[in-house]
């Protein structure tokens, strides 16, 4: 909690600090009302330390450089009974310098082995409470020297994690250093040994509350000696011989409250426990398979004792232990929390409760053990919300994290339970977690986000948190300069900007902006944080006025910046998806053009379908299919060895996902459209792995093939490369059987190019033998293409509507025929002159190319679409409309060309007169 200063005087406790006042204040207050200025020197002292006590020490130690009062008032002992290291690298260096801050220091959290090391070099001898996290590393030695240099410590905890290397010897070199221990929690301790515990009892009269968590074996008998016990938890803990703890522990003249969770404890440990303890109030027996799984069990009824396990009500067995507080029920906690009488043994107990119950939540969170669905609905859940309006941060922190874990299903698909979700919305657990992201404390920031992150997979807690100012505060703590910090409001970015309502929110409250920074800031060592960052941009950039936002903030630089050097698979995999959403906008901004400049940027996405990770591949080759719409990028993607890559990510990808396959194909496809690129394309061997992808399952993939060999069928010797290779049964299959009106259509066009005639000049180069042996080949699979195009016109042909539109030249009669014939998608397709110069020759070719060029040419004219002008100068330019009118008279052609001939004239017209009326 932060201090309330009044008059220059802090108070904590019954220890008063005197606050003094600086020479150097008054004169440069003096100075600034000369000078007209506004200074922050004029606050009081008391003001601006207690602004610095809502300050991390980082930020503190920021605003102390500003000026010697105020790096005078940034000392003050008050300012330093606690301090936590845990989001910063803290080496002997760091803590030296902080040293001659901490000779009052009575609370430090700290994190990870390195910072133990450093915690001698603080000086601060007379710490009281030690916190450290991530302990696996901390060895016997760390923990002796800690322990001989704070002879005052009166609480020592290490975990939630596995304190693998400690050992018995280090508990016991505890014992005789630290003679005040009042309490002591370790977790995942290997061996915790009888003269451990005996000496702990021996030389520590005053411990109360002792933690062995998880651990593998705890010596019973000796724990049953240490008579100042209040409270003991063996949460987790294996090998517990029950037979001797049911013998023993209940002789312990001072045991409250007994913590068991997680063991294998059964019914008659429990039983003679409870009956036979003369002093135990409570029994927590959350998730013991053992005693859970006896169907004859029920728990003893003794007034003033209480078992809490998950087949009880928690919060009644709790609030039958209060004498005065008639409130029963969920209200429990908030009415000891705001009760105005106090009752030590109450209060201590209740702390314990809060402590104990946010670990075995967590612990239960994130095993995740089936079955407990209706626990967690009824009761896990508002617990959870209780616990993290707790006074003590570690407990709010766990908290936040057991509801950041409980919901998550799947991890690596991000999928929640949803049930669970909105169970924690219903009971106002969003404004909750977003009055805990708003607090100071850095601690509670992260683990608030986290779960806000997770929660927001929801749409409905998505929803929520927007409309309770989340996005607000998320892109604030974006800006964090702890890193945990801002990877978890990162990741709440990320989720929320799923929702397409929520882009534009997020873009207004500056996350863009932060997002962008975040990558900068970590560039280096900042996996996680870069990950989140650039999947969220990658979002945004789906929107194309989002899109703008990102290249603005300088996203296109960040973003390639981290597919050029990042090497871990997640942020390449999101800087390429990133990459390709600012690519995709096309016409619209200058996000595809802005990307292909950007120093580095093709040749980083060709390298990255390289990366053993399917997930990149496939985001970076959809990256390049998006930029290969841009003239110039899709040259010089062919120029940083594109197609060669692409060619390879194809023959490697016939077993890959349907995803990867399509953006494969896709990139070939957009490459395809130069002709110098097809020719490569064709020569470098991707003619037969793009046959291969066409006989997909997947409707997407079949697009993307059937497009990419319809480009490459244009030139004659891709043509009969894929002839060759097998491609026209493919092609067949495609056009007769596909799902995808688009696939068919594509499918049909290449079979157009192929056997229009142009190929056959080209197979009669060669010897007279291998001549004669192709033009056979290419007899019969003529004959199959043009019977299949035949039949796919025919699809798109009511005879009905065919037989009006031949009798009579009313224009209802063909928008009929033009919607019945009309695929929605062709309209984005964009030929180039040659492309239509070729259609326009077929239309005097006398047999079914006619129709299937004159029902091309109406797809890529019919008004509205993307194209349409673009195709109809073409036309213009190439005289089409006397080629098209002798089509519509010609009494040989048939009747389908004959319609669809006129109703392309007349699309002519139509965009002629749209122009006329643009001049």
């Amino acid at each position: 909690m932060s201090r309330r200063l009044r008059r220059r005087v802090s108070k904590k406790g019954k220890e008063k600090v005197v606050v003094h006042s600086y020479t150097e204040f008054e004169e440069e207050v003096s100075t600034s009302e000369r000078n007209g200025d506004v200074d922050w020197t004029c606050l009081p002292d008391d003001t601006v330390i207690q602004l610095f006590s809502c300050l991390n020490y980082r930020d503190r130690a920021s605003l102390a450089s500003t000026c010697m009062t105020w790096r005078c008032l940034s000392a003050s002992p008050c300012l330093w009974n606690s301090l936590d290291i845990r989001a910063h690298k803290c080496d002997s260096v760091m803590a030296s310098s902080l040293a001659s801050r901490c000779r009052n220091l009575q609370k430090l959290r700290f994190r990870g082995a390195e910072s133990a090391d450093a915690i001698i070099f603080l000086q601060a001898r007379n710490l009281r409470e030690i916190s450290g996290d991530y302990c696996r590393k901390i060895t016997d030695a760390t923990l002796s020297v800690i322990a001989a240099r704070h002879e005052l410590l009166e609480c020592l905890q290490l975990g939630p994690d596995f304190c693998e290397r400690i050992t018995s010897d280090a508990i016991k070199q505890i014992a005789f250093c630290c003679p005040k221990l009042a309490k002591l929690r370790l977790s995942g301790i290997r061996d915790v040994q009888g003269d451990a515990i005996n000496a702990l009892g021996k030389h520590c009269p005053h411990l109360m509350d002792v933690g062995f968590l998880d651990c593998l074996k705890v010596d019973e008998l000796a724990l049953g000696n240490v008579a100042s016990l209040r409270f003991l938890s063996v949460a987790g803990t294996s090998n517990v011989k029950w037979n001797v703890v049911s013998q023993v522990w209940h002789k312990l003249p001072n045991l409250v409250g007994l913590d068991v969770s997680r063991t294998d404890i059964g019914a008659a440990a429990i039983s003679r426990l409870l009956s036979l303890s003369q002093s135990l109030k409570v029994l927590c027996a959350l998730n013991c398979p053992v005693l859970e799984g006896d169907a004859n069990f029920a728990a003893p009824k003794i007034k003033g004792k209480s078992l809490l396990a998950h087949f009880t009500d928690i919060f009644e067995g709790i609030a039958s232990l209060f004498v005065d507080i008639t409130s029963k029920g969920k209200t429990v906690f908030l009415d000891w929390r705001s009760s105005e009488k106090t009752h030590k043994s109450m209060d201590e107990m209740m702390t314990w409760f809060e402590w104990i119950l946010s670990h075995s939540l967590l612990r239960s969170a994130e095993n995740n053990p089936q079955g407990l669905d209706d626990f967690w609905l009824k009761q896990g859940a508002p617990l959870l919300l209780i616990l993290m309006q707790s006074s003590q941060e570690d407990v709010q922190e766990r908290a936040a994290t057991g509801l950041a874990t409980f919901v998550v299903i799947d991890d690596e698909h991000a999928s929640i339970d949803r049930g669970r979700a909105e169970a924690v919305m219903r009971d106002g657990g969003i404004r909750l977690l977003l009055d805990l992201a708003k607090s100071w404390r850095e601690g509670l920031q992260s683990e608030a986000a986290k779960a806000i992150a997770n929660l927001s997979v929801n749409v409905n807690v998505a929803k929520a948190v927007a409309e309770e100012g989340g996005i607000d505060i998320l892109a604030s703590l974006a800006r964090s300069m702890n890193r945990l910090v801002a990877e978890e409001a990162a990741g709440g970015l990320w989720n929320l900007s799923v929702g397409e309502e929520h882009k534009g929110a997020i873009a207004e409250a500056g996350g863009v902006k932060a997002l962008v920074d975040l990558i900068f800031k970590w560039s280096s060592g900042g996996d996680g944080v870069l990950e989140r960052a650039a999947g969220a941009l990658a979002n945004l950039a789906a929107d194309d006025k989002c899109s703008m936002e990102v290249a603005r903030a300088g996203g296109v630089h960040a973003l390639v910046m981290l597919a050029r050097n990042c090497k871990f698979e997640g942020v390449q995999e999101q800087a390429a998806r990133a990459l390709a959403n600012l690519a995709a906008h096309g016409d619209s901004n200058g996000n595809n053009a802005a990307v292909g400049q950007e120093v580095g940027a093709l040749e980083a996405l060709v390298q990255l379908t390289r990366s053993p990770h399917e997930g990149v591949r496939q985001e970076a080759a959809g990256a390049l299919w998006n930029l290969s719409f841009d003239d110039r990028n899709r040259e010089a993607i062919a120029s940083a060895g594109g197609v060669e890559a692409l060619v390879a990510l194809a023959q490697t990808c016939s077993n890959a996902s349907p995803g990867l396959q399509e953006r494969a194909a896709g990139a070939l496809w957009g490459l395809s459209v130069s002709e110098a690129n097809s020719v490569a394309i064709g020569r470098e061997g991707g003619v037969a792995p793009l046959i291969a992808l066409a006989r997909s399952d997947a409707e997407d993939v079949h697009e993307t093939a059937a497009g990419a060999l319809w480009n490459l069928a244009f030139n004659p010797g891709n043509a009969l490369r894929i002839v060759e290779e097998g491609g026209v049964p493919a092609l067949v299959h495609l056009c007769s059987s596909s799902v995808s009106k688009m696939a068919r259509f594509m499918a049909a066009l290449a079979l157009a190019y192929m056997f229009d005639g142009r190929m056959d000049e080209y197979a009669l180069v060669g010897t007279s033998s291998e001549s004669t042996s192709k033009i056979v080949s290419l007899d019969g699979s003529r004959r199959m293409a043009l019977k299949h195009i035949d039949t796919f016109i025919h699809m798109f042909s009511d005879r009905q509507a065919f037989t009006a539109a031949a009798a009579s030249s009313a224009p209802a009669a063909l928008a009929e025929v033009t919607e019945g014939a009309r695929i929605q998608e062709a309209g984005h397709l964009r030929c180039s002159g040659a492309e239509i110069g070729r259609f326009i020759f077929m239309l005097k070719n006398p047999s079914v190319l006619k129709a299937c060029a004159a029902f091309a040419l109406l797809q890529f004219t019919i008004p509205g679409g993307r194209h349409a002008l673009h195709h109809a100068k073409l036309m213009q330019n190439a005289g089409a409309a006397r080629v098209l009118r002798a089509t519509a008279a010609a009494a040989t052609a048939p009747l389908e060309a004959k319609i669809f001939a006129r109703i392309v004239l007349r699309n002519l017209e139509h965009h002629q007169a749209e122009s006329s009326k643009g001049i």
